[in-house]
């Protein structure tokens, strides 16, 4: 691709700072930036990390939470070709190590947390430590303004740990034209207007908040940021700023009901789908096709964010809608073979959002793109009016709230008590999250363990939301081969309600 067609992130953000003198960037507590602020910072940022080493095909890690410097250094990295990593700051020590060791980092900015310094010190490496806040912002300053004369807009430039598929997560590598494409789409579908202004109350390391940041970044929109989902706060910012969208989903939204009980916050700006006879009072029911038809599709982190798109099928038989107009999208069979109408494959695509592949894993990368298709690893039927629905993962998933939990990772992590020998896990239905883990186990002979000694154990291993809600103990887990009977599990011990059921 030659120069007269990239079109990168960099690009955009060159674009906005012309285009829109004063228009406001980004909202962080105190912090209130313009686009040609943003953009002398994320050039001075870039220049910081050439003159520390960062290269093309470096990376960059954040250990933290949400903060405006994750968008200045996924912008100073797209500068550099280099990979910047947001990971999630909910994770344990063992596993924020893992995240250490697998992407090497040669950057990495970090907030305080007993995690982190554990972590720091299992893994020996060769990278600067940037605490953020004075320490990052005297290392901001210290860089000349870096300017390239061109980028590669296919080059990976966001790295987003998901799909745990052996019990460790994996990285998916996104691309500047996969990000502005994807972007451009979800614009479309949102039906995004110039003033258009995000609040960042989910956690940046999550597709579902980085794609609406990304969204409105393309258009030139403006983002608030706040550290983390606290009701009171949401509500005020909502109001304060005149937030058009939040990153929500029920469970949260109810925490805003709540909070706005009396009515102390205006959420009216609020453009939002219909949750609630209270929360429908409070803000404005939107009419885009993204809010209109329910709101989402089918989507991982691997394709961008979403594949398909509700609004694209309202009123279909499929009730994951239509495939984005930048996607191509075939339902295969084991031996490469699209299905019939009606039939249930796997759902296969190729376009311009889709991911580089993962970092650091060449076989599984070459399994995942096998004939020239990205293999997401779920099943889905094409109905007759040609909708899509969306069947179910492959692999054993449990969706809890909108995370996603591999029993694998838990399973894993089970296996490390000391008086476990054989672990198993299910989901069950969970009226406030859709479903929660639950640990079936076989102690080793004359071993002992309570219920909640084993929690505890896993929330040591793992991110907190991973460890199971319930421990049942058993003689012996039915398996299938080597693998653990997931069918005669739930049927003995209450589960279901997976994605896709």
């Amino acid at each position: 691709m030659s120069a007269v067609h990239r079109l990168t992130l960099g690009d955009v953000l060159a674009e906005h700072a012309r285009g829109r003198p004063a228009g406001a960037a980004v909202v962080d507590g105190d912090v209130r930036l313009t686009y040609p602020e943003l953009d002398d910072r994320v050039a001075r940022l870039a220049g910081a990390l050439a003159a520390g080493g960062v290269e093309p095909g470096g990376r960059v890690l954040w250990l933290g939470q949400n903060s405006f410097r994750v968008l200045e250094l996924l912008l100073a990295c797209g500068r550099l070709g280099a990979i910047f990593c947001p990971a999630n700051w909910r994770q344990s020590a063992d596993e924020l190590a893992h995240v250490l060791a697998d992407l090497t980092p040669k950057v990495v900015v970090w907030e305080e947390s007993e995690a982190v310094e554990k972590a720091r010190g299992q893994v020996p490496l060769d990278a600067r430590w940037l605490r953020s806040g004075e320490e990052y912002e005297a290392f901001l300053a210290s860089g000349d303004p870096y300017l390239p004369e061109a980028a590669d807009g296919g080059a990976p430039v966001l790295a987003l740990y998901t799909a745990a598929f052996d019990g460790r997560p994996n990285a998916a590598l996104l691309s500047h034209t996969a990000l502005v494409a994807h972007s451009m789409a979800l614009l479309h579908m949102r039906q995004m207007e110039d003033g258009f202004t995000f609040l960042a109350c989910g956690p940046m390391f999550h597709v579902g908040t980085m794609m609406f940041t990304l969204a409105t970044f393309q258009l030139g929109g403006r983002l608030v940021v706040t550290p983390a989902y606290e009701p009171d706060e949401v509500c005020r910012l909502i109001d304060a700023e005149r937030c058009t969208q939040a990153f929500l989903f029920g469970p949260m939204i109810d925490g805003l009901v709540q909070a706005n009980a009396g009515g102390k916050y205006d959420l009216s700006s609020l453009r939002f789908v219909s949750h609630s006879p209270e929360w429908d009072a409070m803000i404005t029911v939107d009419d885009s096709p993204w809010c209109a038809s329910g709101m989402g599709g089918y989507g991982q982190t691997e394709v961008g964010g979403m594949l398909t798109f509700l609004g694209l099928g309202m009123g279909g038989a499929g009730f994951a809608g239509r495939p984005s107009p930048l996607v191509h999208v075939r339902l295969l069979d084991a031996d490469g073979r699209e299905v019939p109408p009606g039939e249930v494959g796997e759902i296969c695509a190729r376009g311009h959002s889709l991911f580089s592949g993962y970092w650091n894993r060449p076989e599984l990368n070459a399994a995942k793109a096998a004939g020239g298709w990205h293999h997401t690893g779920d099943l889905g039927r094409r109905e007759a009016d040609g909708t899509l629905t969306f069947v179910g993962p492959t692999l054993r998933m449990i969706k809890s709230a909108n995370e996603n939990i591999y029993p694998a990772e838990v399973e894993r992590a089970l296996k490390t008590h000391p008086s476990v020998a054989d672990a198993a896990v299910i989901g069950v239905p969970d009226e406030r999250f859709g479903q929660s883990p639950k640990a079936v186990v076989v102690l080793k002979d004359g071993a002992e363990a309570t219920a909640e000694q084993i929690v505890e154990h896993v929330r040591g291993e793992i991110a907190s939301y991973k460890k199971p809600r319930e421990v049942v103990f058993v003689e012996s887990i039915p398996k299938r081969g080597h693998t653990p009977d997931y069918d005669a599990l739930d049927a003995a011990h209450g589960g279901g309600a997976y994605p896709g059921a």
